[in-house]
């Protein structure tokens, strides 16, 4: 290994990487546009993030100003069935759900004379098709369409008097479900129910956490929550389940690439000192273009296979492309071990980031045991020897000799 062919590695390495860095903006070009021109059409089709909101109930005071008197249902039983099923669409999964909403509030008149009571619920979410809607007050279900996203019923009730009033609809929503309790300062005896088809659940920050909780008979969560009497009650809310997304994750794999194949091209030099494999810097570049290929057609394949099908796929094109170019290159030997190295730093670096939160540690651990490693089997290695020229220095001509002149012949 001469200075200029280390020289010429090391811009190799760089132009790979200058081609991974314009191959990762692309992808993330392509996902930011595609959620920008899609999120709208999304919404449109699966519904929005839902926030289900408690209902008003009130009364106008018999007096002049006809002012409006809050009061609280005696008893809240609310029953909801968040059915997770995320939708694809381009690069990117959105978190859709179902929501199957049914509650039932205990109306009361606290006043000593007979009142009219309003009943208002405001609706989840806006351009939101709900399905087996319903709102009844005792046995009466309104016929009211809804008024800016609102709608109101009324009901006589005497001193003392309760009457049940009972909402349920199905619809569909995105990434969040919402119970609020707004300006409502105090509840009462508010039981809310969740079911859900998914085991990983997330309560988002500024929400309540659940009572209780208890695993379903098939998969999902039965979560409990419970006030019984409660100032200043905090919201209840559910996160659906998180969902890999092709694009980005393929975005943080391209840009990534380039250090991965610093790891690789390292163990490359290393082995081939130890061995004695000569590798010249055009092979080094048609295995740099070796590598790349993971990358490119995992960007493309994502389109159309599953993000996992797609990710194998790519992996197993690319070793194919690397060791058996090194096999008939440098032997059988030599490209074993280079097949192990760009399985670890190609592949299991790469595979890491599907899992968030393991990047970093993985990413160092790698780069810990590669140190290890190269220190270990370099230790007694006489690197002034492999950084020598081979250039064969020129022959000296011999020296001449002088001859005796011929004797004259007389």
């Amino acid at each position: 290994m001469t200075p200029i062919r280390f020289l010429f590695i090391i811009l190799i390495l760089a132009g790979a990487s200058f081609a991974w860095f314009i191959l990762g903006s692309a992808l993330s070009y392509r996902t930011q546009v595609a959620d920008e021109q899609l999120s709208e059409t999304v919404g449109e089709n699966w519904g929005l993030p839902m926030v289900q909101r408690h209902p008003e109930a009130f009364f106008l005071a018999p007096t002049a100003a006809r002012t409006r008197r809050q009061i609280q249902p005696e008893t809240s039983r609310i029953e909801i069935n968040l059915q997770s099923d995320p939708k694809k669409k381009g690069l990117i999964w959105y978190r859709t759900y179902t929501a199957d909403f049914d509650a039932e509030y205990t109306l009361s008149n606290p006043t000593p004379i007979t009142q009219t009571f309003y009943v208002a619920f405001t609706f989840p979410a806006d351009g939101v098709r709900f399905d087996q809607f319903s709102f009844s007050i005792g046995d009466e279900e309104t016929k009211k369409a809804p008024v800016k996203g609102k709608i109101t019923e009324s009901v006589i009730l005497a001193p003392g008097e309760t009457v049940p009033v009972r909402l349920t609809y199905t619809a569909a929503g995105l990434d969040r479900w919402t119970y609020a309790f707004d300006e409502t300062e105090r509840v009462q005896n508010v039981d809310l129910i969740m079911r859900t088809n998914f085991d990983e659940f997330d309560i988002p920050a500024g929400s309540e956490s659940p009572t209780s909780r208890n695993r379903s008979a098939t998969d999902g969560w039965t979560l409990t929550w419970n006030y019984s009497n409660v100032i200043g009650a905090n919201a209840i809310a559910m996160e659906m389940p998180a969902v890999t997304n092709p694009g980005p994750v393929a975005s943080r794999i391209t840009f990534f690439a380039p250090v991965s194949l610093l790891f690789f091209f390292a163990v490359l030099l290393v082995v081939a000192a130890i061995q004695k494999v000569s590798l010249h810097p055009m092979n080094y570049f048609l295995l740099a273009a070796g590598c790349f290929a993971f990358q490119l057609l995992f960007a493309y394949l994502v389109d159309l296979l599953p993000v996992t099908l797609s990710f194998a796929i790519s992996a197993i094109t690319s070793l194919i492309l690397v060791s058996g170019y090194l096999w008939a290159a440098a032997g059988l030997r030599f490209a074993r071990i280079a097949a192990l190295a760009q399985f670890a730093y190609m592949v299991l670096f790469s595979y890491s980031f599907f899992f968030d939160g393991l990047t970093g540690i993985t990413i160092t651990i790698g780069a810990i045991i590669t140190l290890a490693l190269l220190m270990a089997f370099t230790a007694r290695t006489n690197w002034g020897e492999v950084f020598r020229s081979t250039t064969p220095k020129p022959k000296s001509s011999p020296p001449v000799i002088p001859t005796d002149p011929a004797p004259e012949v007389s």
